[in-house]
């Protein structure tokens, strides 16, 4: 490898929006590595290359070269400078790594479509992304669940290198309170609300429990439009439905709800509940996929979705909360386990030439 300047591309994809899971996990990569980018290239000589849509050029400030996202890259192309790491920030992406980089990094999520999928889709996936993973040097999956299924689906793969992802401590964030709600007590859910995230128990345990209000928030969309039809069509006047809240909004749910509630049946790492345990706030989550290796003795978890048993454990974890006051700072200890400082230190660690050497890749 050359003495001269170290070039490492993240390869963004076509984000729309910040607002949903895999734009929030480039968005806190990309600040960690943005505020460190002056004191990397004095002491490294790296130079980082952010590739994404124009639209979001300069958000990540001056220190930073930024790249349009054009579809040309989903063919054979070159960067207009030799990279020494491109990073595909997630594995949905079409866009291809260029044949000038001579180290090839991304990141694997979730498996969630060999769940999700059957026949012919599930193939035609699993095709895409055989394709688009080949052409990686080294994988990182954001759980070590998610680096079982890489095993378990995809053999041939490399074994992924484990990094967890960071979740933003928004507890001394300010706060913006959504009027709504403001001086009443709520159960709290954050999501998409795809069909993945399982709201629909949430609405079926609210139905057995009208005493309590239960507040849905989650960008507008079909799925949210489905489930406010079937709440309404079930007269159920406790539960509430919130689309599109900012920043300071989401803060604010956080530090005022009773509980955090989050009965997901498909996650590679999930974010919401761990901000939300920065809070120390209950948090009962299902016992599925990676949730009881993220979430570990910090929450309660669901077996099944039966309402009442569901009532019965989130009124039992509440309880505890209220009778154990140092369970909250338990349930900040965990949150703390996972900081974006110290999931960017890793990925540095791999972008670095001794872990290149490691992996067979060359300079």
């Amino acid at each position: 490898m050359s003495s001269g300047t170290r070039h490492i591309a993240l390869q963004f994809g076509h984000i729309k929006h910040f607002n949903e899971g895999l734009a929030e996990f480039s968005r806190q990569l990309a600040l960690q590595f943005s505020q460190q980018a002056s004191t990397l290239k004095a002491e490294r000589n790296w130079q980082f290359h952010f590739i994404m849509p124009s639209q979001w050029h300069g958000m990540f400030g001056s220190e930073v070269q930024y790249h349009d996202l054009h579809d040309g890259m989903r063919l054979r192309h070159r960067f207009p400078v030799d990279l020494d790491v491109w990073h595909g920030l997630h594995q949905h992406m079409r866009y291809r790594p260029p044949v000038n980089s001579r180290r090839n990094v991304i990141t694997v999520h979730d498996l969630n479509h060999v769940y999700a999928k059957k026949g012919l889709s599930l193939w035609w996936q699993n095709m895409r992304l055989t394709r688009h993973l080949r052409r990686a040097h080294q994988l990182v999956a954001i759980s070590q669940y998610a680096a079982n299924d890489l095993r378990q689906h995809l053999p041939w793969a490399p074994e992924a290198t484990v990094i967890h992802n960071g979740a933003a401590d928004l507890s001394t964030a300010p706060q913006t309170p959504v009027e709504a709600l403001n001086g009443q007590a709520f159960l709290l859910h954050i999501s998409r609300m795809s069909p993945s995230k399982n709201v629909e128990a949430l609405i079926n345990m609210a139905a057995i429990w009208p005493e309590r209000q239960l507040a849905l928030v989650g960008p507008d969309s079909p799925e949210v439009q489905a489930h406010q039809a079937r709440a309404k069509a079930l007269g159920l006047n406790n539960v509430r439905f919130f689309t599109d809240v900012n920043e300071s909004q989401k803060t604010w749910l956080y530090a005022h709800c009773d509980a955090f509630l989050f009965p997901s049946l498909m996650e590679g790492f999930g974010l919401p509940p761990i901000e939300a345990m920065f809070f120390g706030k209950p948090v009962v989550v299902a016992r599925r996929t990676c949730l009881p290796e993220i979430c570990g003795e910090g929450a309660a978890y669901w077996d099944d979705f039966e309402p009442k048993g569901m009532r019965q454990i989130t009124e039992s974890w509440l309880a505890q909360h209220q009778q154990n006051p140092g369970t909250a700072e338990l349930v900040r200890q965990q949150a703390q386990r996972y900081t974006w400082a110290r999931a960017a230190q890793q990925y540095m660690a791999l972008y670095a030439p001794d872990a290149a050497r490691k992996d067979g890749s060359t300079c």
